[in-house]
């Protein structure tokens, strides 16, 4: 009998508590280099029944209406009137200006923080991302599409979807396990309802689009409580910041600790994660490994990275030594080095976006850091 080993991930709607606040951190933060694109932002958000809070540490030129962006934000997620949380809540906005302590290391093109960060890449999918963590993404970026669209006329905006994946002892996948999707619902629909939608028009399509049967699934939880009325802020509070692993990899590859959203690219928390994964998805994409993590760290007002580790998990072409020396070679991963690279002052992106579907793999979104730019330069460097 064939071994089998589980892996799982996980994914949340935009309407998700924390994910609400985790959008309205990066709206801030987008207002903010809209118009003055060295703003220095750390932008927290807190919301529960009736009540948003934003505080944290701003300095910029420019007006920031935080008020009407916090019940834009709210108004777009699809929260209205009745579902217990919706853009007509308290706003207290608690900001003040950022510690001169930590300005003047940054000024000087130091990092905004010690810490250490983490990027990866693996050949499971096209993007170069674990397959379990696309799967839950997908669920939810289809069951948001259709209930935006008005074909789940019973769907309300908080959800959450796991996918289990099972491997063979050699690591080849064999079949989708286990499939959860809990979606927040009106008064008016049946369980059986329900279920018949989010399997023919949300989970069916997913899988197929990556040749994966959904009658191979062997378990559905679908709404397992019976009863998910009361969601969003209202049946459980949020805060920016509680979903990194979400943000990235869905537990696949390791996270330094740091969260992303609200906070401007001075802070390696957010630029040098986002440079881990520029290398490590080269690295894969130039055929130097099938799976890559790219470690860096920083300490705060120092401009080189402490330190640069690559591991390949056993399946690199080379020795690990020699990519991290042409990592350090063709990347420049300074803080201010990271930020022009990657273009992360005038992104052609919003920050906003990222925090609803995650930052790293997207293929709707054209990000820098998903470039494979360098593949060229780590052939010429590693195959001499």
């Amino acid at each position: 009998m064939t071994k089998k080993i589980y892996f799982t991930s996980e994914f949340v709607s935009p309407g998700h508590p924390d994910k609400i606040c985790d959008q309205i951190s990066d709206s801030i933060l987008d207002a903010c280099l809209a118009d003055d694109e060295n703003s220095r932002v750390a932008c927290e958000t807190f919301a529960t029944t009736g009540l948003v809070v934003v505080g944290g540490e701003i300095t910029t030129k420019t007006y920031v209406d935080v008020q009407k962006i916090v019940r834009d934000k709210i108004s777009e997620i699809g929260y209205r009137p009745g579902m217990g949380f919706d853009s007509d809540c308290g706003v207290l906005n608690t900001i003040h200006s950022q510690s001169p302590d930590i300005s003047m290391g940054v000024d000087t093109g130091g990092a905004g923080d010690q810490g250490i960060m983490f990027g990866g890449a693996v050949n499971e999918t096209e993007e170069l991302m674990p397959l379990a963590l696309v799967l839950s993404r997908g669920i939810i970026q289809k069951l948001t599409e259709i209930t935006r669209n008005g074909t789940l006329a019973w769907a309300r905006p908080d959800a959450k979807a796991q996918v289990t994946l099972a491997y063979d002892e050699n690591g080849k996948l064999l079949n989708v396990d286990t499939v959860v999707l809990s979606v927040q619902h009106n008064e008016d629909v049946t369980n059986e309802q329900i279920e018949k939608d989010l399997k023919e028009l949300v989970i069916k399509p997913v899988l197929e689009k990556y040749d994966l049967n959904i009658e191979n699934v062997r378990k559905f939880h679908i709404n397992p409580t019976g009863r998910f009325v009361i969601g969003g802020p209202h049946g459980d509070s949020g805060l920016t910041g509680r979903k990194i692993i979400i943000d990235t990899y869905g537990g696949y590859f390791r996270h330094g600790g740091g969260a992303f959203s609200g906070k401007d690219p001075s802070k390696v928390d957010r630029s040098a994660a986002y440079a881990a994964r520029w290398i490590a998805k080269n690295i894969v994409a130039a055929g130097f490994a099938t799976k890559c993590e790219v470690q860096l760290s920083y300490a705060i007002g120092v401009v080189e990275p402490v330190s640069i580790r690559v591991e390949t998990f056993g399946t690199g072409t080379v020795e690990e030594t020699r990519i991290e020396e042409a990592v350090a070679k063709l990347f420049d991963l300074t803080p201010n080095g990271i930020q022009k690279s990657l273009n992360l002052r005038k992104p052609s992106f919003r920050y906003q976006d990222l925090a609803a579907f995650g930052h790293i793999g997207r293929t709707d979104i054209d990000l820098p850091w998903e470039k494979l730019d360098k593949v060229e330069g780590l052939k010429k460097e590693l195959e001499k």
